[in-house]
């Protein structure tokens, strides 16, 4: 499965819900929330009731990516304003274990994310209690920032130790996404791609557009998972 995942960190939140209808157009499928808290990481972004105002706008699969410090306090809030899936920040749980159970058991999906400077072992352990790994390929916080090229070796890591294992796990990469390195992360073995600015500019739909017809045209060139 390949999604373009627009995070809404970049839309016009003047336009938000035009915005959204724009992608559901372009047949987008997930979009990317992050939340920010101004601890974990420099940046406040916004929070559940701006999730749980979209919610009533949308059927689009809500991809929620916590970048907060213990964001097990706040797992059943995001599950009830609609998240879909939740991803937190191996780097933030004093219990990373305790927080994916509370993910699971409140019937969403489980995602862990890393920053850059984190190595994949440090999460290797639980690839078989998670949906999704979440490699930051930027230091999270900011938009706008240049990929940084170290991290297409840990998505590779990754991609093989998934499926030495034979697990269904997706791995998606945030930061830095442009028509470059869209191809690079594809081929690495991502295939849940975060995009901001790349989408979030100019004429938005046609945007989304071309950008998920170069990832079904990439999709086509990978070997991992049986796909040609």
């Amino acid at each position: 499965m390949y999604q373009l995942c627009p995070s809404i960190l970049s839309a016009d939140f003047n336009r938000l819900g035009e915005q959204i209808k724009a992608l559901e157009r372009a047949g987008v499928e997930w979009l990317h929330i992050d939340v920010m808290d101004g601890d974990f990481v420099p940046s406040i972004s916004f929070g559940m009731p701006v999730i749980r105002s979209i919610r009533r706008e949308t059927g689009l699969f809500f991809d929620v990516h916590l970048m907060v410090t213990a964001p097990e306090r706040y797992i059943q809030d995001f599950v009830k304003c609609g998240a879909d899936s939740i991803t937190v920040h191996a780097e933030a749980c004093d219990d990373l274990e305790l927080a994916i159970d509370l993910i699971k058991d409140a019937g969403v999906k489980a995602g862990v994310s890393i920053k850059p400077a984190t190595p994949v072992n440090d999460i290797s352990h639980l690839l078989d209690e998670v949906d999704l790994v979440l490699v930051m390929t930027v230091q999270p916080g900011f938009g706008g920032q240049k990929y940084l090229d170290e991290c297409t070796e840990k998505i590779q890591e990754l991609r093989e130790l998934i499926d030495r294992e034979e697990l269904d796990v997706d791995i998606q990469v945030d930061g830095g996404i442009n028509d470059e390195t869209l191809e690079t992360v594809i081929h690495a073995g991502a295939n849940l791609i975060v995009a901001g600015s790349y989408v979030f500019r100019d004429d938005l739909e046609d945007n989304a557009k071309r950008i998920r017809r170069k990832i079904d045209r990439l999709s086509q060139d990978v070997d991992w998972r049986g796909n040609k």
